[in-house]
């Protein structure tokens, strides 16, 4: 039997994402755009609610492609308010609009917003190494950062707390504990390369 990390032993589809994306570095800028969106709308909320609305965000947000989220307007907020497949919190659907705004003017600043949100921990994976579930801080000096600068650029819903769940998502730290089959998988990656689904 696979030891996992502890948080994956729930639902089958948890124990999927943890297999198979969770902590694989990921440069797509629309998958990276996706999790951003995604850990947003997680705040207050249970990732395994996420996990079971995902597909329902895909659908409702237009495969999460950020020049049609970025021009909703008020008829479609109202109709996002009223789709069961999403959160239907209508600070979050709005986060998501201004989201998809600051998300358009990094790329167009920085040539891709993978360019821009990797440079948070110098283009490359941080490697941790718990051996415990509580000993993974819930944010860090780089979550810290990014929050900042994406705050300023008029991102809503990028606390600390969620940039860090962001970076773990995406593959930015490796926050598998020491037990996980996992954790030493993803160190085989080649850096800068995303793996697993993301091929």
């Amino acid at each position: 039997m696979k030891q996992r990390c502890e948080w994956a032993h729930g639902s089958e589809l948890e124990r999927e994402y943890h297999d198979k994306e969770w902590g694989v570095p990921v440069h797509d800028d629309t998958k990276l755009f996706e999790f951003l969106i995604l850990e947003g709308v997680q705040a207050g909320l249970s990732w395994s609610t996420i996990l079971k609305k995902r597909q329902g965000y895909i659908r409702a947000y237009d495969g999460f492609d950020a020049r049609k989220i970025a021009c909703y307007d008020t008829k479609k907020i109202k109709e996002l308010l009223s789709s069961p497949g999403i959160i239907r919190n209508r600070l979050k659907v709005q986060a998501s609009i201004a989201n998809a705004r600051g998300y358009l003017d990094v790329q167009e600043e920085f040539g891709s917003f993978d360019a821009y949100i990797w440079h948070f921990v110098d283009g490359k994976p941080k490697v941790n190494r718990w051996q415990t579930l509580k000993q993974i801080p819930d944010k860090t000096r780089d979550s810290e950062a990014m929050s900042k600068e994406l705050k300023k650029r008029g991102f809503k819903f990028v606390g600390p707390t969620i940039c860090y769940a962001f970076m773990q998502a995406t593959g930015m730290v490796n926050d598998h504990t020491l037990d996980c089959f996992r954790y030493h998988e993803i160190n085989e990656f080649p850096r800068g390369k995303p793996q697993g689904i993301h091929e």
